[in-house]
């Protein structure tokens, strides 16, 4: 039987890690199995850079976590190695890292994820994988509503080229 500081440990975990997810935006839940070092590395070194917060914990605790923090449906997904990557500010990034690295290694699989206070399986997260970063949006926004404007621009500086033009001299 575990000792009483050991499951103090353990609750401080759980509750740690379900205050992390309710004060997110999203989350991945992945396999992480026959993942090799440097991969590993460089695929930690992306999620700190885009503001994920990559953890392994044990498939209990992550489960109580998951529950206390009211994604209870994702205990079915958590067998063997797993991992969650939590994002405070993107709800993308988790997903576009994650779905990148399983992309390159075979073995990497992403198992499911949460986002808008619902949990979403592995194909919703890979699709959410494949949407544009919140600049690029802006900026296809943006560029949308410049191209009338443009077109209008260049006609009317057309008619307005046009009557500066020399009339013809009458005959």
């Amino acid at each position: 039987m575990p000792s009483k500081v050991v499951l103090e440990q353990k609750a401080k975990v759980v509750a740690d890690l379900a205050e992390e997810i309710r004060n997110s935006v999203s989350g991945v839940l992945v396999n992480y199995q026959g993942i090799s070092v440097e991969n590993d590395t460089a695929m930690r070194k992306a999620l700190r850079e885009a503001g994920v917060h990559y953890v392994v914990v044990k498939n209990t605790l992550t489960g109580r976590a998951c529950e206390a923090a009211g994604y209870g449906d994702m205990k079915q997904y958590l067998n063997g190695m797993t991992a969650i990557a939590i994002s405070a500010k993107d709800e993308v990034a988790p997903a576009k890292v994650l779905k990148d690295v399983a992309g390159k290694v075979e073995s990497f699989k992403i198992l499911a994820g949460y986002l808008d206070g619902a949990v979403i399986d592995a194909n919703t997260v890979n699709a959410l994988a494949d949407i544009p970063s919140k600049e690029t949006l802006v900026a296809k926004f943006l560029g949308s509503i410049q191209s009338p404007l443009y077109g209008l621009a260049y006609a009317l500086q057309a008619v307005a080229d046009k009557m500066g033009e020399a009339a013809p001299a009458a005959e």
